[in-house]
């Protein structure tokens, strides 16, 4: 492992990325021709090609896909200083400040056991006595929620702050996590298995009545009810079904590795002779996994 890198090392090495974004920006074509609108979706690329690394647990990788997405903030920030809109200081005042407001259990002066309390971005006294004291992670999230709602350009509503643009799997969790942080959440998780099997039965009473419409409505309303599930069990669906996807992969490059041993195209292997391989691949990754 590297060295740690001094306070000011860090800044310096923050400005001197700034720097070279700065002369960038001036002198390549490429560069400076790019708007908000042509590096989002680079930006959505870069994003996930961290998300990779990051379930991969490769940390060489995590740390150049991080700078990758370092240097859009950068840029936009850039874009915004160049618009006459804000720079990256007001990027990053604008976070602490949130960060501060968001975590009065810390910085609060009142709070008991407060490590460092720092002067809050705002002060008044009518503010300060909103917030009571947090003992937990989860009662620090459901404040971190109403808290939120308290902020001038924050959430209006408890499901406002969820992305329309996210993923599907990944929206329905927030959905259900906002929701469950205002108390709308089963009491006991183990009452959500009667909603999945309910939701499962009135799948496949549409699929035998082959209404596709009514079918696929059924099926989100399935799927909806499994992340739930997920959820008051503490699973992670999206990280849950990434593995399993890279599961799939590796059984099935197991199999159409071994065709092409054989000089066989997939298309003219037996159902009965992929599963074979299947298992093959099934067995050994279970050994491994003991070993």
């Amino acid at each position: 492992m590297e060295q740690k890198h001094t306070r000011q090392e860090k800044m310096e090495a923050f400005g001197r990325m700034l720097d070279v974004l700065d002369v960038l920006r001036e002198k390549c074509p490429w560069d400076r021709k790019q708007t908000n609108e042509s590096l989002r979706p680079n930006t959505i690329e870069e994003t996930y090609e961290l998300c990779d690394a990051l379930m991969k647990g490769d940390h060489h990788e995590v740390c150049k896909e991080l700078g990758d997405v370092l240097l859009h903030v950068a840029f936009y920030a850039r874009i915004g200083e160049e618009t006459g809109m804000f720079d990256v200081a007001d990027v990053c005042n604008r976070l602490v400040d949130k960060l501060i407001f968001r975590h009065p259990h810390v910085y609060h002066p009142s709070q008991v056991g407060a490590a460092h309390p720092l002067p809050l971005p705002y002060g008044e006294d009518e503010k300060e006595r909103e917030f009571s004291k947090v003992g937990n992670v989860e009662q620090v999230l459901d404040n971190w929620e109403q808290i939120k709602q308290k902020e001038k350009d924050g959430n209006k509503t408890v499901l406002s702050g969820v992305p329309a643009s996210l993923p599907s799997l990944i929206k329905a969790y927030r959905i259900q996590d906002k929701a469950r942080h205002v108390g709308f959440d089963w009491e006991d998780r183990q009452d959500v298995w009667a909603k999945v099997r309910e939701e499962l039965g009135e799948l496949e009473h549409e699929l035998q009545r082959d209404d596709r419409e009514h079918s696929e409505e059924e099926l989100g309303d399935f799927l909806f009810s499994v992340i739930n599930a997920a959820r008051l069990y503490k699973l992670n669906p999206d990280n849950a079904l990434e593995k399993t996807n890279q599961k799939f992969i590796r059984r099935f490059n197991y199999i159409e590795q071994h065709s092409i041993k054989q000089g066989r195209p997939l298309t003219e292997m037996s159902l009965a002779e992929m599963d074979a391989l299947w298992n093959e691949a099934k067995q050994q990754e279970r050994e491994i996994h003991e070993n």
